[in-house]
């Protein structure tokens, strides 16, 4: 295909929504003969899809829709595999070793303007990375990358455009500190700050999340214009995509299979991540005999429950596959609980715990793999149950012959 390049198209935090993802890809397909087609990250894992299908799917529409990929914190390892390493950059990860895991930096023609397309990961994205997955790897600050990096390919380049997985407000200072770039396309912040929003003469963008909806850039005059849209509904499937879209539809039928009946209080309602973390961790902590629990928030997504719960609606809630631990606590936080829950919540958002206050010196806590190997240091044991299973338990009553969920997966 010769493409003639006019503008460029961003998604961000797709997160394995593929429930009705035929606009997304219609759209993109559409658009590709003239559109430069990018990704800010965290485009695996959330969903059912990703659970079941083990990333194949998420894969393929990379593979055949899309240019360029910044890393994101959710299905770091991915973007190793050849084919999409070769559509990945970034400009602040390096190994130990100091050398750039990722390209740094791609030049291409987009409205008769030679572009420098590079990428950046937040610190706090990086550390949320699960700590086996990143070893061996590092960040540096992100503004620092982009400066040094801008200074040696100036020459190359008449704009500079940065995806970056820090997040909005992150971006909102990346751009005052670099004041070169023309757009930075934002992600990982999920949260409804869209923009456009201009710093000086840099604007900050982002595309909606889950597959919604998308961040455009294109040259006005001697600058940029930049816009949000949503993913129109499609009126036909591209026959290159037919066999993309039957494969989505066939796991999508695997996810709506029913596992339980909502119980009263959960029915018909937004799910309440906290009230349901709340009856987890009381009846783990009265349960399993812990000294104390300590569960994140955002170890749950909020879904909108019905009557009946599906298996898709189950690994909507918890994506993660999280295994449930009996972790040990750092030394330093053994005697100081307060410091304890403040290093958590700090790194991984609101916590719920039991019993509150925590007993005086602990020295073992209940929770997830994910925290315990991340933030924690240690683990003792497996507690023999997923977060996943818990979650069922606390919401919904079994049916009749359902089969008891066991879908693992990665934090």
């Amino acid at each position: 295909m010769n493409r003639q390049l006019r503008q460029i198209i961003a998604t961000t935090d797709v997160h394995s929504s593929f429930d009705s993802a035929a606009p997304m890809l219609a759209y993109l397909h559409a658009a590709r003969p003239d559109s430069l087609i990018v990704d800010c990250g965290d485009f695996f894992e959330g969903s059912g899809f990703y659970h079941l299908a083990k990333g194949r799917i998420e894969r393929e529409v990379l593979t055949t829709l899309y240019d360029l990929l910044a890393p994101g914190n959710h299905g770091w390892p991915h973007y190793f595999e050849p084919q999409l390493h070769r559509m990945a950059v970034c400009a602040n990860t390096t190994d130990d070793s100091g050398n750039p895991l990722f390209d740094r930096v791609r030049i291409h023609v987009i409205g008769g303007r030679r572009v420098a397309v590079t990428a950046v990961m937040g610190p706090q994205a990086f550390n949320a990375i699960p700590a086996d997955q990143r070893a061996g790897h590092r960040i540096s600050n992100p503004a620092q990358a982009l400066r040094e990096l801008m200074l040696e390919h100036h020459h190359l380049a008449d704009a500079w455009m940065v995806l970056s997985h820090s997040g909005f407000e992150e971006d909102l200072k990346l751009a005052a500190a670099c004041p070169f770039a023309d757009v930075i396309f934002a992600g990982h912040c999920h949260s409804d700050a869209l923009g456009p929003e201009h710093v000086g003469d840099t604007l900050v963008v982002k595309g909606r999340e889950l597959g919604i909806g998308y961040a455009a850039t294109e040259p006005v005059g001697s600058g940029w214009a930049a816009r949000t849209g949503l993913f129109p509904k499609a009126t036909a499937v591209p026959q290159d995509l037919a066999a993309l879209l039957e494969e989505i539809s066939t796991v999508g039928e695997q996810l709506r299979t029913p596992v339980g009946t909502v119980d009263r209080p959960h029915r018909n309602t937004p799910l309440d991540r906290h009230r349901l973390l709340e009856e987890i961790v009381g009846r783990l902590h009265s349960g399993l005999g812990a000294d104390a629990v300590i569960l994140n928030e955002t170890a749950l997504r909020p879904v909108q429950l019905g009557t009946t719960l599906t298996l898709g609606d189950l690994l909507a809630i918890e994506p993660f596959g999280n295994q449930l631990v009996h972790a040990f606590l750092p030394e330093q936080h053994v005697q100081d609980h307060t410091k304890l829950l403040d290093h958590l919540t700090e790194r991984v958002g609101p916590l719920v715990v039991a019993p509150t206050p925590l007993p005086p010196a602990i020295r073992t806590v209940l929770t997830t793999d994910y925290l315990a190997d991340s933030y924690l240091g240690s683990r003792t044991h497996e507690a023999g149950i997923r977060l996943g299973q818990a979650v069922c338990r606390v919401l919904s009553t079994s049916l009749p012959n359902s089969a008891e969920y066991q879908e693992g997966g990665e934090q």
